[in-house]
């Protein structure tokens, strides 16, 4: 954190309040580099890595030049995937609260493009979402972006590297010339420096802090293996270290869909999370691991792409990225705001070059042992604290946080402290329950109300990627 206080910004009074209430007091080095620089309607291009606070940075300008009365885009924001994309959303409609009557649309690939259009036709403050969609919206001619006055473009870096250059461009000359740009890009390569040149004022200011998530506070452990016993290898890391929750990284989709076979076997509850899975299943994948029904997560770089879990206390590496700077970007997920955390990673003998890369990419001598060197132990994990419950309704439904916790609590039912994070979607909510209180509080739920209406609810049980796409209600 830096010395400057949020309450030194010129924001409105009512924002300052919701801050403070949000627990947003001091600002990270990226917010105070980048936020007097961007209130005063500068173009920026700013260096920062995920989990620097770069969300505030420019959802904090973007907010103040909205007009609620003016239901148009005023604002895009482009990410590279839909889970960032739905992280930025969450963050920025928290830090909208202090205005009323802000509506805030997330358009992305992975789910029927029907409703959007339908959200659409009745308008929006913001809009955020992947190149890819913004661009059949744009075809199709369902949104206009004549209106927008401030553009960002989150993780730029990744989005070229994902194809998106033609996109990118096409959308942004739909928006008029005399917008705000913000790029904000964890890595500075020439292309990204093509894009700020062809689409930024030539007085963009350039920003770069290091990385609020270095790896200093992290514990990291390397186990050399066989190739072919790299699954009992796991095994042996999970059983020896039993991780409250962790996340496993793979490199390739099949890889994810073997290893939580594995891993579900032996321990149960695992999640998997991978490019195919549509948006529903991704936001239910998502919840049940933040909610803390699930102790394992298994995940591909690309699916994981703005994964924020908080107090995440393992990640390992099933596989080794290909790249050094993957690798930080894997493990800055655990260790954060100042706690430790712990990085485990496998490799085998023909991996070694990537380790050695890894070690010179941090300047620091790196070793590892071997997997033998562990107690044997065959212990299971033991059950996940919580057990995730589903109900068909969202904020479309005028369905808050508040409303289940009441339907939950009232009338002598569920004690409010066995009750944990409840995550409010547009189209479904879900809540996390105790897990000896679980079946108490599905049969409250699905006999009672909220809000005074029935809603249909259910109890999220963990599907085997061989399970074809679909969770279902536990028997």
């Amino acid at each position: 954190m830096s010395d400057v206080a949020f309450s030194q910004l010129p924001l409105p009074p009512a924002q300052l309040a919701n801050l403070e209430r949000l627990g947003y007091r001091e600002m990270t080095p990226i917010q105070a580099a980048a936020l007097p620089l961007a209130l005063a309607g500068q173009d920026l291009i700013a260096q920062a890595k995920t989990g620097s606070g770069k969300t505030a940075a420019f959802a904090l300008p973007l907010l103040c030049k909205l007009n609620p009365r003016d239901f148009g885009a005023q604002a895009l924001v482009l990410c590279p995937t839909r889970e960032l994309a739905t992280q930025v959303a969450a963050e920025i409609r928290r830090l909208a609260r202090y205005q009323a009557n802000i509506k805030l649309l997330t358009l992305c690939g992975g789910q029927s493009i029907g409703p959007q259009i339908g959200s659409l036709e009745h308008g929006a403050h913001v809009i955020v979402g992947t190149p890819g969609r913004i661009r059949d919206h744009l075809r199709k001619q369902t949104l206009s972006l004549a209106r927008v006055n401030t553009l960002v473009l989150d993780e730029a870096d990744r989005m070229l590297e994902m194809g998106f250059l033609e996109d990118i461009s096409q959308i942004i000359e739909a928006t008029p010339g005399n917008r705000q740009t913000l790029l904000f890009s964890a890595t500075y390569p020439e292309d990204i420096q093509q894009l700020s040149r062809r689409f930024q004022s030539s007085a963009a200011q350039k920003i770069q802090v290091a990385s609020q998530h270095s790896a200093q506070q992290i514990n990291q452990a390397f186990f050399i293996c066989q190739h072919g016993t790299k699954r009992e290898a796991l095994l042996q890391l999970i059983a020896h270290y039993q991780p409250e929750q962790a996340v496993i990284f793979c490199n390739t989709r099949e890889a994810v869909r073997e290893v939580s076979r594995v891993l579900s076997e032996v321990h149960g509850a695992t999640l998997a999370l991978y490019g195919d899975l549509e948006q529903r299943e991704r936001d239910q994948v998502l919840v049940q691991f933040r909610q803390r029904s699930a102790r394992l997560l298994v995940a591909t770089d690309v699916a994981a792409r703005g994964l924020d879990i908080d107090d995440l206390p393992v990640v390992i590496n099933f596989d080794l990225p290909r790249d050094a700077e993957q690798y930080v970007h894997r493990i800055g997920r655990t260790g954060r705001a100042g706690k430790s955390g712990q990085a485990l990673s496998l490799f085998t003998d023909r991996e070694r070059y990537r380790l050695d890369a890894i070690a010179e990419y941090q300047a620091r001598e790196v070793g590892f042992d071997a997997v033998q060197s562990l107690q044997p132990t065959d212990a299971r994990l033991p059950p996940p604290a919580f057990v995730t419950l589903a109900i068909a309704a969202g904020r479309r439904n005028k369905i808050r946080p508040g409303d289940i916790l009441g339907a939950l609590t009232r009338a002598g039912g569920i004690d409010g402290k066995a009750v944990g994070r409840i995550d409010v979607l547009d189209f479904a909510a879900y809540v996390a329950v105790e897990r000896g209180k679980a079946r108490h509080a599905l049969r409250q739920l699905q006999e009672g109300k909220i809000k005074g209406r029935k809603f249909k609810v259910r109890q999220l049980r963990f599907a085997l990627p061989s399970e074809e796409r679909r969770l279902q209600p536990l028997r």
